[in-house]
């Protein structure tokens, strides 16, 4: 990583007195940590600009993925810093209080992924129609083709104002694409391609199956982690509970004494029915606590008092039994 250096840093000064003059606390933290990974990527380039730009020839020739990452990062010098993030402060407080946090992050990413795959498209199709190699070799770095994309989204939401151009009106219908062609015709060393790529991704979210695609995707992951969240507690559930004789765990049941089921063999009043002394006993104990749990669902005040109910008793009665058994 290598400091980037620079002159006056002109462009650097006029972005910070910008955030200055607005307050941090009145930018939201998506915006405010976006900005600020680009000030700092500037200023910390984690490649040199010529391995960070994208091309076809780098990126699909020579497999090179990672700079559909890394373009969107990185700016020429700190003008071209400064006129793309203070254009992205104004959309991004707008953007990301009208959509929240989490989705505006979502789509930041999205829109920088598909811009710079678009313009490898857009720049592989001429190079096939024109048989002009250089629009393969043409290389693409900056915020400016997201920019775009953020514009025609938010104009979508202001679909009935009007901006000034040059000190005309322009509807927000149009004005992405009137301004497409004079910064092309004002900057000849702008992208053209970059900048159209960055329309056209904005159109596939606001009029085309973008949007839809992204919700459908947002709620697939959140089902896997829902799932595995629930697939984790069950687990873990089952694993602190008594092992049954089959060597499997389960967790948390209710344990019913051998060949006892209060629904056939309800208890009788001698405690018989052809049980043994032990089963006897756990079954007078499953009723009495049973006995409690429906008391306390029906609100009735449970015995804290220590009144033990018939069934108890009658337990209590058989432990007695066999003390005497075993002291005789």
């Amino acid at each position: 990583m290598r400091t980037r250096q620079r002159g006056s840093q002109m462009g650097l000064m006029l972005l910070a007195g910008q955030l200055f003059h607005l307050g941090l606390d009145n930018i939201p933290p998506v915006t405010l940590v976006v900005l600020g990974l680009n000030v700092y990527l500037f200023l910390f380039p984690a490649v040199p600009l010529m391995q960070a730009c994208v091309s076809v020839y780098q990126a699909y020739w020579l497999m090179d993925w990672r700079r559909l990452l890394l373009s969107p990062l990185h700016h020429v010098d700190d003008w071209h810093l400064y006129f793309n993030m203070a254009s992205f402060l104004w959309k991004g407080i707008h953007l990301e209080r009208r959509l929240g946090g989490p989705w505006f992050l979502y789509l930041l990413c999205v829109f920088s992924l598909l811009t710079g795959g678009l313009y490898l498209v857009l720049e592989f199709v001429l190079t096939e129609l024109t048989q002009d190699q250089s629009y393969s070799m043409a290389c693409a770095v900056g915020f400016s083709g997201v920019l775009f994309a953020l514009k025609v989204l938010s104009n979508h939401y202001h679909p009935g104002g009007a901006t000034y151009v040059m000190g005309f009106p322009v509807s927000n219908r149009y004005v992405s694409w009137v301004e497409l062609v004079l910064i092309h015709m004002t900057s000849p060393g702008t992208s053209l391609i970059g900048h159209l790529a960055g329309i056209l991704v904005g159109l596939l979210y606001t009029v085309g199956p973008l949007k839809e695609i992204m919700k459908i995707c947002a709620g697939l992951v959140t089902l896997s982690r829902y799932n595995s969240r629930h697939s984790t507690y069950f687990n873990s559930s089952g694993s602190t509970g008594y092992r049954s004789s089959g060597g499997g765990y389960s967790g948390y049941r209710q344990y019913t004494p051998p060949h006892y089921s209060p629904q056939i063999n309800p208890p009788t009043d001698d405690y018989n029915s052809g049980l043994t002394e032990d089963e006897q006993l756990q079954a007078a104990v499953m009723n009495s606590l049973n006995d409690m749990g429906q008391s306390s669902q029906r609100g009735d005040p449970l015995p804290y008092d220590f009144h033990l109910s018939e069934e108890a008793r009658r337990a209590e009665e058989i432990r007695l039994r066999r003390l005497r058994r075993f002291d005789s």
